[in-house]
């Protein structure tokens, strides 16, 4: 056997005990590793319908076959469960050193069952596996304590840890799992659901290392990829200037959701656009980004750290000033459409510090970004006031704003508590569940739809709600506006994505890389005769088994869709002013492409044609 380390742990957090099985290697053989093979796991073992936030949720952590190696990018891991912000399948996928070091460490998954009765974390050193008390050590801390404190107190700084802050704790509905201080196991809510079982961290310490199938194979097969990665142009731009620069392409296609949806492009772009987060500042000679960094086995390098204008922007306190003064995790592209257009805010430095709460206590950026985008459309449409919010004022635009409700949303307190629960949860108490702009619960990325016709399609047919991982139109949304020859494109992508998902390397080397360059590293690792051909059918079983175990989770056609918002109200500006997302017409043939029903269900023979 070569990739696969052969082994799962599975904890029972109620009764405090853990246990060694072998891995099921015929799922394996169909469903690969991560997203794939713990998606696997969950729908087998678990009735989709329970509660998210119940002991009966199950919670996986789950490495693919490259994890661990020497394949560029192979550090990603994944948290599959049922999410608490959308009550879906939910895999939110990581970078990172963590998922490395899980593997290194001799497992391929770690089950987590039921809910301990106080809180605890779990500290893993190869088969050596300890269940210890959290509390008065890090319950009540943030995330970035409690992975200091897990290194200390077990005397070895090459540990790495997997925590939730104290949003999790709060059972915030978009909190995250953190690790490496500023990677995240970051969309669906998976972070609450940890908190729900009473487990704060994970940490993990390997020296097992991983087998490969044919050593010999593998090292030519992963250097050639490395060249071919390496001196792509795509790699290139990703290493200078990350993700962030991606805004300057929205904005002036007139696809930068602005202000809760409202508009398509924004006004203060200049002030936050990748260019000025590179330029140095008159006061202190330094740029808002200052670095790149890179994580495990990877030689793309497209994370930042960043340092917040100290004149600008000042924070009170001198553990704060310690904290968010100097070098911290930076803007990745989501991250400053959610802080910065999406709630109508031109500062960088507030957007900065706000990202670096949602890593500090384990909060998705995207998520936060557009559930106070609602709550500031509630605000100056007069449903909620000064009353329901503390005070704050929350119209669009206003930063000092933004960073007061972040600050409460991260401990629970405060109308924080109201925007922790989502946009979805949000604007349906306050009956105006249109103003939410999401799909499935999860809001939406820095795409608009009416003007990314097949990014619409994707979002509203994504199992993981709207999500833009999960399908890449991008090349024909950014140059035709119209529906036509969306849904193959979707699927198709939704396919191949699935399939990249289970590798445990990343979507990113998928510039450079066709499906068939991931599927040589996955054969010489492997064996068992994989190639590109197999790896797209591998990633269709999984998306169909999504669509499966959403379906017994009671979700149906109806939850394919999008906000009224994009489909009756058009574009103002942009490439597609006058628009509207034309899921109408994009959707029926999407089924029909995929072999379902016209109510969206998988025909008996699409189950079996796929191996269902």
């Amino acid at each position: 056997m070569g990739g696969w380390q052969g082994k799962v742990l599975r904890i029972d957090l109620g009764a405090g005990t853990s246990k060694e099985e072998p891995l099921n290697q015929e799922w394996a053989d169909q469903y690969l590793g991560q997203r794939g093979l713990a998606t696997k796991y969950l729908y087998e073992e678990m009735d989709p319908a329970v509660d998210s936030l119940s002991p009966d949720n199950k919670m996986i952590f789950a490495t693919g076959p490259l994890t661990g190696t020497m394949a560029s990018t192979g550090g990603r891991w994944s948290v599959v469960t049922k999410g608490a912000l959308t009550d879906a399948i939910a895999c939110s996928n990581s970078g990172g050193y963590f998922g490395g070091e899980l593997k290194l460490s001799g497992w391929d998954m770690v089950i987590f069952e039921g809910k301990s009765p106080h809180p605890v974390y779990v500290m893993i050193r190869d088969d050596d596996v300890q269940i210890l008390d959290a509390r008065d050590f890090i319950w009540g801390e943030t995330a970035w304590e409690a992975e200091d404190r897990i290194r200390t107190r077990h005397q070895d700084p090459l540990i790495r840890v997997a925590t939730i802050g104290r949003a999790g704790e709060a059972m915030v509905r978009f909190a995250c799992v953190m690790n490496d201080k500023d990677r995240a196991a970051g969309r669906s809510g998976v972070g609450a659901v940890m908190g729900s079982k009473n487990l704060k961290a994970v940490g993990v310490r390997g020296t097992v290392g991983v087998r490969v199938h044919d050593p010999a194979a593998f090292m030519k097969i992963v250097s050639e990829m490395r060249q071919k990665l390496d001196t792509h142009a795509a790699r290139n731009r990703l290493n200078a200037v990350g993700t962030h620069a991606m805004m300057d392409n929205t904005n002036a296609y007139g696809s930068l959701p602005t202000r809760n949806g409202r508009d398509v492009q924004f006004e203060g772009h200049d002030a936050v656009k990748v260019k000025t987060a590179h330029t140095k500042r008159r006061n202190d000679g330094k740029a808002n980004v200052i670095a790149a960094k890179a994580c495990f086995s990877c030689s793309i390098g497209c994370g930042r750290i960043a340092k917040i204008d100290p004149d600008h922007f000042t924070v009170s306190s001198d553990d704060n000033k310690q904290k968010y003064g100097n070098a911290i995790g930076g803007l990745e592209y989501e991250s400053i459409f959610a802080l910065a257009p999406m709630v109508g805010c031109n500062d960088l430095s507030a957007a900065t510090y706000v990202n670096a709460l949602c890593n500090e206590d384990g909060m998705d950026p995207i998520s936060l970004g557009g559930s106070i985008s609602a709550a500031m459309e509630l605000y100056e449409e007069g449903v909620i006031t000064d009353k329901e919010t503390g005070g704050i004022k929350l119209n669009f635009g206003n930063a000092e704003a933004m960073c007061q409700v972040t600050e409460q949303a991260a401990r629970g307190e405060g109308f924080g508590a109201e925007v922790g629960l989502g946009s979805k949860r949000l604007c349906e108490k306050y009956a105006r569940p249109e103003l939410s702009v999401s799909v499935k619960g999860l809001e939406f990325p820095g795409y608009d739809p009416r003007a990314m016709q097949g990014m619409g399609l994707a979002y509203a047919t994504s199992n993981r709600g709207a999500c833009h991982m999960r399908a890449s139109p991008f090349a024909d949304d950014f140059t035709h506006v119209r529906p036509d020859g969306k849904a193959q494109i979707v699927k198709d992508t939704q396919d191949a994505n699935a399939g990249k998902d289970a590798t445990g390397l990343c979507a990113f080397a998928g510039n450079a890389w066709d499906l068939n360059d991931y599927a040589a590293q996955i054969d010489a690792a492997c064996g068992g005769g994989w190639d590109g051909e197999r790896l797209t059918k591998t990633g269709e079983r999984i998306w169909t088994l999504e669509r499966q175990f959403n379906m017994r989770a009671g979700m149906t056609k109806a939850d394919d869709t999008l906000p009224e918002r994009f489909l009756k109200e058009a574009a103002k500006t942009g490439v597609a002013a006058g628009r509207v997302t034309e899921l109408d017409k994009m959707l029926p043939e999407y089924y029909e492409i995929r072999g379902w029903t016209p109510d969206g269900v998988p025909t008996n023979e699409t189950l079996d044609r796929v191996g269902l």
